[in-house]
């Protein structure tokens, strides 16, 4: 058959010399041959724009899963072998051919792949978790909605290894959480490897036709080449995907299939850690018993209805460790399956890009069962205990895409209300800690013209149960929302995109007075002409938005550019996530992107950025660009570098509350090198160095990575990382001096050590034994103390006095420094000493089996050791010492999950 894009012409037209008849009879020959060639020119580019399979219906034998391909019943469609080379060299044939089949009935769609391969003994096999799919793999994408935006993807690698994703949005998301439930197995033989798959029809969604034409793309990776193949050839250059595929027909009389699936699960452990002399619920032991049960239904062909009841998230990996010395929150990951699994269609982020504000979010789905907001107050001798997290009671999300291009999501969860028990020498009482509060979470999106142009909105609401005075700074009820448009034009070559957002919060005036004086907004600060506190106040609004838009295919250039702001009165932290409001950001980027292998390189990624920010009073705050680079080598070494500058900051959240502060500009380098990935051991290291005008800073990080498989079932990997950093304008504390507040600032040594420990062992593509463990030492001293005096003085030297002499003393029996500004020998103001040293290890230990399609069993151990003390100065020998000295908090967990499906 005929390679896609690779029929090569030469048609001479010529005129001999001689007699008009001669050159009559020479036109007269070459025209049929012209005509005949340009035909089938046409008809070859026909095809490579309508590419097509032809499957049939199986009778009443089927093929049996083996990976053999050798049923009878496989013979009655034919071997479809048209691939083409996508990278490194776009548009050429592969180096090593590649085949597939496909047949449906009733309930299953079966495909076969074979990777055909010259050099069989290069196969590369890896056994992994299901979706750590590494090695020579094939993939099968199915657009069964056939609305050339979403699409069901199905790969497996050549031991077993199953991946598979929920694309959508014509390939921008990819869903790598959805897990559906479907068989594959393959082998290896002399001709290369063969993948057989069984794919319920229960796990697509179509709608029930006489005749169906579903989009369909093949692909092949080859690992020892890096080359990835396409039976449907996509442009390089193109930003559109699933509109692109190809088709597959034959496809008749098929009713879609409505699924029930009920997953109960239960669970035992024990958890162990140090006996607290004296504490009641301290005793070093504690039984865990737990049960639940997890759901799916379908609900119409097009919506399916996912529950929770009673969850648990034992087998979950810990959250890193870290010291945050900002004002703000962390953001961390979601790690919980509930939560994660089809996470796309609750997605509300505000700003495009990878700056602090592009985690800003309308649904943050860590809320939900967080942490109780409130801890007792305990009087000498009282002992609490206190919920570690929120529980939650049941959770259900209900989303899918309809035919004719509406995506829903909703979204409602409800955790229950959380009381500690405090003891007092036998006698207890209650205390809530966290009022019964409902989640809710409803999304919409609309299609038009096939995609080209989408307007959604989204709408969160939080609603609390406060009966108990100390829960009162929390608010009521929180309601936030927006509007989202985009616009594409010229096959998807450029774009346009509106998004909007709006809260309302209300609550008692202790909560919203609360929320003004946050590290969100300081409307506190004495300096923010455009802010101020209302303590009478007993509610909040605010808006936000992002304006962006630019050239995202079609040639080797791109760029694109935003606009976003956060209104001051922004607030999304009860059920989203919000670093700053009262902010106004602009941002420009342009890439040149080169994919065809030359030279030295297999491809090279150039960007330049540039970025300004302002506040609701026009003030500029911040200022700065970089240039950047990506590489990767014919060797397959990949090299990745940058520097950017940022001129004078203003930082309004510094002195927690107070006056705005200068700091000077700052100059960043950073690097990265990695090995060629291919290998048994793979390194990469890299670092970021940062010069701050002034001496005002200095970082150095640096981090190495090794990954090592001394056999195909085996990786092991660890990733130490360190960073050594002076900063001079660090946060201590603010202090009172008679009537006015000083702000006292120091210069901050600090040092981090940690490394993550990964241990990996497959022993079936369904049994695997998986370790994690990351150490963490941290050690921060201060010195050289100051008080703010005019924080946005033109000279640096002008913004702070450095306390010298007799103005500071160190009182060692109360561990405390005592400040005499006016110099009469009197004390005016103390703090404490601020030096502190954090040693934590982390660490899970996970088996999981799973026994049955969608039933598992999991063996878990989760340690963590935690220790804090006011040393200051960082020692990797004593500080080790004291870690592994620390008695350790283990939880020992058995959980097993039975699929009962219908």
């Amino acid at each position: 058959m005929n390679k896609v894009g690779h029929a090569s012409f030469a048609i001479r037209l010529h005129q001999p010399s001689g007699s008009g008849v001669s050159g009559i009879f020479a036109c007269r020959w070459h025209f049929p041959l012209l005509c005949a060639c340009l035909f089938f020119l046409a008809a070859t580019c026909l095809k490579a724009q309508n590419q097509r399979y032809e499957t049939r219906k199986t009778g009443s034998d089927t093929p049996v899963i083996d990976g053999l391909i050798d049923e009878p019943v496989w013979s009655i469609v034919q071997w479809e072998d048209d691939f083409t080379q996508r990278q490194p060299h776009e548009g050429e044939p592969p180096s090593q051919q590649t085949m597939f089949r496909i047949l449906y009935d009733d309930e299953h769609l079966y495909v076969a792949i074979h990777a055909l391969d010259q050099e069989p003994e290069k196969i590369e096999k890896r056994l992994d978790r299901r979706d750590n799919m590494e090695g020579d793999w094939v993939s099968v994408e199915i657009d069964s909605y056939f609305d050339h935006l979403t699409a069901f993807e199905f790969a497996v690698n050549a031991s077993g290894v199953k991946y598979d994703a929920l694309i959508s949005s014509d390939g921008d998301n990819n869903d790598e959480t959805w897990d559906p439930v479907w068989d594959v197995r393959t082998t290896v033989d002399s001709a290369g490897w063969t993948a057989e798959m069984r794919i319920p029809m229960t796990q697509l969604r179509f709608a029930k036709n006489s005749g169906h034409i579903w989009g369909l793309q093949v692909i092949r990776w080859l690992h020892r080449k890096e080359e990835l193949s396409a039976w449907k050839h996509i442009p390089m250059e193109s930003s559109s995907w699933v509109s692109l595929f190809g088709e597959l027909h034959g496809i008749t009389d098929l009713r879609p299939k409505r699924e029930i699936e009920l997953i109960p699960f239960g669970m035992a452990g024990q958890e162990t850690c140090q006996p607290e002399e004296g504490n009641p619920f301290a005793d070093g032991n504690q039984t865990i018993f737990n049960a639940g049960l997890d759901g799916k239904i379908a609900v119409t062909n097009d919506l399916t209805l996912n529950f929770t009841v009673n969850p648990d998230f034992g087998q979950v990996e810990a959250d890193p460790s870290e010291v945050n010395l900002t004002a703000f929150e962390t953001f961390f990951q979601e790690k919980r399956p509930f939560f994660i699994e089809g996470n796309n269609i609750y997605n509300y982020s505000l700003t495009t890009g990878d700056s602090q504000l592009s985690q800003d979010n309308l649904f943050y789905s860590r809320r939900i069962g967080r942490r109780p907001h409130h801890e007792p107050e305990l009087l000498d001798g009282e002992y609490a205990d206190l919920p570690e997290f929120t529980h939650i009671l049941g959770a259900f999300k209900l989303s899918g895409k309809t035919r004719n291009g509406w995506s829903v999501g909703v979204l409602e969860s409800m955790t229950s209300r959380e009381q500690a028990t405090v003891d007092l020498e036998g006698q207890r009482r209650k205390e809530t800690v966290e009022p019964f509060t409902n989640y809710l979470n409803a999304r919409l999106q609309k299609d038009f013209n096939k995609g080209e142009t989408i307007l959604g909105g989204m709408m969160t609401s939080t609603a609390r149960l406060i009966h108990d005075d100390p829960l009162k700074f929390l608010p009521r009820t929180v309601h936030t929302g927006g509007f989202d448009f985009t616009t594409y034009w010229k096959n998807k070559t450029y774009y346009l995109s509106a998004k909007t957002a709006f809260s309302h919060v209300a609550g008692s005036t202790d909560a919203v007075t609360r929320l003004q004086e946050s590290p969100v907004r300081y409307f506190q600060r004495p300096d923010a002409i455009h802010l101020g506190v209302d303590s009478s106040r007993t509610s909040l609004t605010g808006h936000g938005g992002c304006i962006d838009g630019g050239k995202i295919g079609e040639g080797h250039w791109r760029y694109m550019g935003y606009l976003t702001w956060r209104s001051p009165g922004l607030e999304l932290n009860d059920m989203g996530y919000l670093r700053q409001a009262d902010i106004i950001q602009q941002v420009f980027w342009v890439g040149y992107r080169i994919w065809e292998p030359f030279s030295i390189f297999r491809n090279i990624n150039v960007n330049l950025n540039q970025w300004t920010g302002w506040d609701f009073s026009g003030t500029n705050l911040f200022n700065g660009g970089n240039i950047n680079f990506n590489v990767q080598f014919r060797n397959f070494w990949s090299l990745g570098s940058g520097i950017d500058f940022d001129t004078e900051s203003i930082s309004r959240s510094e002195l927690r509350g107070g006056l705005a502060l200068l700091f000077p500009g700052d100059l960043n380098i950073w690097y990265d090198v990695e090995s060629d990935e291919r290998k048994r051991l793979v390194v990469s290291f890299g670092g970021f160095n940062n010069w701050g005008g002034e001496r005002h800073s200095r970082f150095v990080d640096f981090y190495m990575d090794f990954t090592y498989r001394p056999i195909t079932s085996l990786s092991l990997s660890v990733s130490p990382s360190y960073e050594k950093a002076q900063r001079s304008l660090q946060f201590v504390t603010t202090a009172e001096y008679g009537q006015e507040d000083r702000y006292i600032i120091a210069r901050i040594d600090r040092e981090m050590l940690s490394a993550d420990l990964r241990i990996s062992l497959s022993l079936t593509p369904d049994l695997s034994l998986q370790f994690w463990g990351q150490p963490f030492l941290f050690g921060g001293e201060y010195s050289e103390f100051k008080r703010v005096t005019d924080p946005m003085a033109d000279r640096y030297s002008d913004r702070f006095h450095i306390f010298k002499g007799d103005e500071i003393h160190y009182d060692e029996n109360g561990n405390t420094y005592l400040i005499d500004e006016d110099l009469d020998g009197s004390v005016d103001y103390s703090f404490e000493k601020p030096d502190f040293n954090v040693f934590e290890f982390r660490s899970n230990f996970v088996a999981r089996w799973e026994y049955m399609p969608g039933s598992s069993v999991y063996l878990v151990w989760s340690q963590s050791r935690d220790g804090y003390e006011e040393l200051g100065r960082f020692r990797f020998g004593p500080d080790m010492d004291r870690l592994f000295g620390i008695v350790p908090h283990n939880i020992f967990l058995a959980k097993i999950s039975y699929r009962i499906s219908k």
